[in-house]
């Protein structure tokens, strides 16, 4: 019997490193065939004029009901400060039946509103979040180079900027603006920022965008989005971004993909310097012991809460523009091929995120 178990043993050691290697060696493929739609794309008529007038087409503003976005771990809480943060949340919706999520998939909401409390939550000392619904792309989309892609952000988008106009004409004329966005919802930030905001009195008010989780050209995109990089830690009206990966860091599906398209100034990105901001220090291309990181969202087992522990990550930016964080946290088991970090952005450096907009909002 003994024996019998050993065999047992043997067998499923042999699966596991079996099953290591495939992954290694075709691990992206694998992903790609897992998540890329296997249907044709649904054109999708656009919401209804007044859709976001209703709270209910929010996950958080002013009056909505269990909003995530204002869950804070303990020592620290909520306030009412003086900015109106337009939060746009990544993707969530991981099927491959649509392109495009549908608004009442209770799956891919469950997901966004755990999103909303490790990443949104950041800002919610900094004034009013807003966070709109709207019709994402499904994970798929990001895979693939097909037209069907570009079509299903396109919706998305198009919800995007329906929900910023309702927020505008909310908030009114004066008050200071932070947007914030992550993944998908990062995308749709870059081409909000250029085409809504870019050479407007709009960027006058802005704050700081965050655009995390997202790669930006520093000469194919930036020039296009109407506001520098943030190269001092109390800059106003400056542009952050990153992309974490502990090491050994392997970023070839995200510049697989980056590399074979065109920026939004209409030049090539192949090649080219990636922006990154190290958010321990609000600055670009430094490097960062984990003592100035001011704390980390360490994840409950269930996800039902998280803890801060500060001196636990360090960051630096390095090669072509990513975030390196060293040996890899223990956050959870979402981290992606390459020792990808995506999922965990803002979690990775929470507190100093809460500092960073902070600082920005007392700067003149």
């Amino acid at each position: 019997m003994a024996r019998k178990f050993l065999y047992i043993v043997a067998f499923l050691t042999a699966l596991v490193i079996a099953a290591a290697i495939v992954f290694r060696i075709w691990g992206n493929e694998l992903i790609r065939w897992r998540f890329v739609p296997g249907v044709s794309f649904e054109a999708r008529a656009p919401l209804p004029a007044n859709a976001y007038d209703e709270p209910g087409m929010w996950f958080a503003r002013p009056g909505v009901k269990e909003d995530a976005a204002s869950w804070t771990p303990a020592g620290y809480k909520a306030t009412a400060g003086q900015a109106a943060v337009f939060f746009i949340h990544p993707t969530s919706y991981l099927e491959r039946d649509h392109w495009n999520a549908p608004l009442d998939d209770k799956e891919a909401n469950d997901r966004t509103r755990l999103f909303l409390r490790g990443q949104a939550s950041a800002f919610n000392a900094a004034g009013d979040i807003w966070a709109p619904r709207y019709r994402q792309a499904t994970f798929g989309s990001f895979l693939t180079t097909a037209p069907d892609a570009g079509r299903a952000l396109d919706v998305a988008y198009r919800d995007v900027t329906q929900a910023f106009d309702v927020f505008l004409r909310e908030i009114g004329p004066r008050r200071p603006i932070v947007l914030a966005g992550h993944s998908q919802g990062a995308l749709h930030l870059m081409r909000l920022l250029k085409e809504r905001i870019a050479g407007t009195p709009l960027a006058e008010r802005v704050v700081a965008a965050y655009v995390v989780g997202w790669p930006i050209s520093r000469t194919a995109d930036l020039p296009a989005l109407g506001l520098p990089e943030c190269t001092g830690a109390a800059q106003r009206g400056c542009i952050l971004s990153w992309q974490s990966f502990a090491e050994p860091a392997d970023p070839t599906l995200i510049l697989d993909t980056f590399d074979r398209t065109t920026g939004l100034t209409g030049q090539p990105r192949r090649g080219t310097r990636i922006v990154c901001t190290n958010p321990l220090t609000g600055t670009a291309d430094a490097t960062a012991p984990a003592s100035a990181n001011k704390g980390t969202l360490f994840p409950a087992q269930d996800l039902s809460g998280a803890t801060v522990e500060a001196g636990k990550v360090p960051a630096r930016c390095a090669g072509r523009g990513f975030l390196l964080i060293g040996e890899a946290p223990q956050l959870g088991p979402y981290v992606l091929p390459g020792n990808n970090f995506h999922v965990y952005d803002y979690a990775l450096f929470w507190a100093n995120i809460r500092a960073d907009v902070a600082r920005r909002l007392a700067a003149r």
